[in-house]
């Protein structure tokens, strides 16, 4: 070997030894170590709006603490989650984890859905009750097992054993008003006819979130946040209670890889709000995701799964005056650059975003205007 090339070793492994021990050094400062930032890559969290509002207390919003221990140096999945667990915890969002509208019984179930990029492993929990926080739970499928998909009773005693918390109910106040609201408004028997039942669900629902006793988003409740950090990795995690007042057992998209979330580590993600039944029908989150795959833009790609959605949605009871979904639906986007955008059936809807710029709350590109009153 020649003089040279021992000199250009030597000078590498002493500017590896150099790093680690500044690493090393950082770590006891009680700093994380700096990241190393790829090319091309803009560190950001997407979440649907939600995740910029609920603070369960604390001085941060999902989107700010995910990214905030992304960019610490936290495993982007364990961030994501964290960030989605103040609203699980935040008893004001009703629209997931703990005070969640109930289904028809006045009993909360909840699902969620995580997925790792970087290692493509993923994990999900369906019809949980009694656990605050479902994204943990789904998580420790992802870890704990060889499963994907873990639902019920089931999930209930997977979790109790792992040491999680199980309570009794996990109605506040609040929830539990709304539900016998509900029920006060439609008939004491609940199982109608088909027709009469949907009917009677759909209108007197839509009644509470008119007299303002719903939040409009909540109606159907769910949050989804997704993060890129400086190296590239991507993971993402859905949460909901789930539709208002559904039948026991009911699940949606959340909790289903590919329709409420879908994570691929060399493309992007994708996760949704909305009417699940539109989205699974789809699996819109991974028609994204390919569509980014094929070289669309984050936004192009989700206005081709509403496309899709628009396409699919027939039925008379599901369509409005002018033929079109009478439902929402929202998709949260973001590719392996850290592009990305939120996506709407019909105009007004919001969707959160936080970079190094910090957080903010942007409109959601729809498909379609606001229907006429």
């Amino acid at each position: 070997m020649s003089e040279k090339m021992k000199r250009r070793d030597f000078l590498r492994r002493g500017t590896a030894a150099g790093l680690v021990a500044a690493s090393h050094k950082s770590l006891l400062a009680g700093h994380a170590p700096a990241v190393i930032r790829q090319s091309g890559v803009r560190p950001v969290v997407v979440s649907s709006a939600n995740g910029n509002v609920f603070k369960n207390g604390g001085t941060q919003t999902c989107v700010q603490k995910a990214f905030t221990l992304m960019m610490g140096g936290a495993d982007v999945l364990d961030a994501v989650i964290a960030g989605v667990n103040l609203n699980e915890l935040d008893p004001l969002d009703d629209s997931v984890g703990y005070g969640g509208l109930p289904n028809a019984e006045g009993v909360v179930q909840l699902d969620s859905s995580c997925m790792h990029g970087p290692t493509k492993r993923a994990g999900a929990v369906a019809a949980l009750e009694g656990i605050r926080t479902p994204s943990l739970v789904a998580k420790a499928v992802l870890e704990q097992t060889d499963h994907h998909l873990i639902v019920g009773e089931g999930a209930q005693k997977f979790a109790r054993q792992l040491g999680f918390k199980v309570e009794d109910d996990l109605n506040t106040e609040h929830s539990r008003q709304l539900w016998l609201e509900w029920k006060r408004r439609t008939d004491p028997s609940h199982y109608l006819d088909p027709k009469t039942r949907a009917e009677v669900w759909r209108r007197e629902g839509l009644r509470m979130v008119a007299e303002g006793l719903i939040n409009a988003e909540h109606f159907y409740g769910t949050i989804n946040c997704n993060g890129v950090n400086a190296r590239g990795e991507i993971c993402g995690v859905t949460t909901t209670s789930g539709l208002s007042w559904k039948i026991p057992g009911r699940v949606g998209d959340s909790p289903i890889l590919g329709a409420g979330l879908y994570v691929d580590g060399a493309v992007g993600a994708a996760g949704s709000t909305g009417r699940g039944e539109a989205n699974l029908y789809s699996l819109a989150s991974f028609l994204i995701v390919e569509e980014m795959r094929r070289g669309r833009s984050p936004k192009d790609a989700g206005m081709e799964a509403l496309r899709r959605i628009k396409a699919n949605t027939v039925e008379k009871r599901l369509l409005n005056k002018e033929g079109n979904p009478a439902f929402g639906i929202n998709f949260y986007i973001v590719n392996a650059k850290g592009e990305h955008a939120g996506v709407t059936m019909y105009e007004g809807a919001k969707y959160a975003v936080c970079t190094e710029a910090g957080a903010q709350t942007l409109a959601s590109e729809p498909l379609l205007p606001k229907p006429r009153a």
